[in-house]
């Protein structure tokens, strides 16, 4: 009948769906007997429509082939080794004085602000990546002698000083852009500080004292990050804060220094870590004493309050104990000791932070071109 031939049809559609999304289905056949009842069958069979091999040969086609992602990661992974991606202690060590300075250039009681952080960090990550670009290319030969970086990509052959200066060029246009977001004093600020970025690889080959090169090169956030707060330097302040990171920084690099100074002193590579030999211990006491000195001064400056100085006092005995404890003939002591700076820089951080929250709107001390701008406001 009719309705008998609507009813086999119906149960065929059935199995080719449950072809679809089941894989091989079961076919009713469907017949009538001579009394007149239904009467019905299953048949394993394979699926008329959608079949499961013809999903399978479809997956197939759109699969990427298995040493797809083996080529991209052989082909990122020298890039990354150029920008030290596996190594960040050296952007948060570029990092850690931008923090600071926008912590301390914040409205009393406030957080600061965190899409200038948020820029900042993404600076300190591609610039210091910038800056190990330029170093390698500079370092090339130097680089080959050197037991501890004669793996580096630009001296095993991974890439070519060609990529290299690609790589550069790309990170100096994130880096401008990323810079374009600030003020324009912050820009011409930020500007004005490629020529030490330049100038760091050149000054281990004329001076003893390249630390301090690259000491006013780490820091120099720390006038930035006021700047991008304030629209400009608040000078009594942010020059004791830059003054105690470079004395910082010249600390944790003769640290890292001392890994390669034997490498270092037969190829004629100058550094603080040959400059001070074995009078290492008291040169670096003398540079955590103006360290501090320098922190202590900026808190006053700001009217900082008790959990600022309390940092300080952290931050001092942290670094104290580093001094004490420091080999200087083990260079994975030494390794350890520069890594541990990270915590140096996060511990001040939260000093001002907190120091900062507490502080009375009376307590801040506003830039002079704040106060002139307002004074103007007054008079008209």
């Amino acid at each position: 009948s009719k309705m008998l031939r609507s009813f086999i049809a119906g149960r065929q559609i059935l199995s080719c769906g449950r072809g679809l999304f089941f894989g091989p289905a079961t076919k009713f056949s469907v017949k009538t007997s001579s009394w007149g009842f239904v009467s019905s069958r299953i048949l394993s069979t394979k699926p008329n429509l959608c079949s499961c091999q013809q999903q399978n040969d479809l997956q197939k086609t759109t699969k990427l082939p298995d040493g797809f992602w083996k080529e991209v990661k052989t082909k990122v992974t020298p890039y990354a080794q150029l920008m030290r991606i596996d190594r960040p202690i050296g952007s948060w060590l570029l990092f850690w004085p931008c923090a600071w300075s926008i912590g301390l250039a914040a409205a009393p009681g406030c957080w600061p602000d965190p899409v200038i952080l948020g820029l900042f960090g993404a600076g300190a990550f591609i610039m210091r990546g910038a800056g190990c670009t330029i170093n390698d290319m500079w370092d090339r030969d130097i680089d080959a002698k050197v037991e501890r970086t004669k793996g580096r990509p630009l001296v095993s052959g991974q890439l070519t000083q060609t990529d290299a200066l690609a790589l550069l060029a790309a990170q100096l246009g994130v880096g401008c852009a990323i810079l374009l977001n600030l003020n324009w004093y912050s820009v011409v600020l930020g500007a004005s500080s490629l020529g030490l970025v330049v100038l760091y690889p050149l000054a281990k080959r004329v001076t003893h004292w390249p630390q301090l090169v690259l000491g006013m090169t780490f820091n120099w956030g720390a006038l930035m990050g006021w700047s991008a707060i304030q629209g400009t330097v608040n000078w009594s302040a942010c020059l004791p804060l830059y003054a105690a990171g470079i004395c910082w920084t010249i600390m944790y690099d003769t640290i890292y220094a001392h890994q390669d100074k034997v490498d270092d002193a037969l190829l004629g590579i100058k550094s603080t870590a040959l400059r001070f030999g074995e009078n290492t211990k008291t040169w670096l006491t003398g540079f955590a004493i103006a360290m501090t000195s320098g922190l202590t001064t900026c808190g006053l400056v700001c009217h900082q309050t008790w959990p600022y100085f309390a940092s300080v006092a952290l931050v001092t005995a942290h670094v104290a104990h580093q001094i004490s404890t420091l080999n200087i003939n083990n260079p994975q002591d030494c390794a350890r000791k520069f890594i541990s700076n990270h915590q140096v820089g996060f511990l001040l951080f939260l000093g001002i932070l907190l120091g900062t929250l507490l502080q009375g709107p009376e307590k801040k001390q506003l830039p002079k071109a704040q106060i002139i701008h307002e004074k103007q406001l007054v008079m008209q």
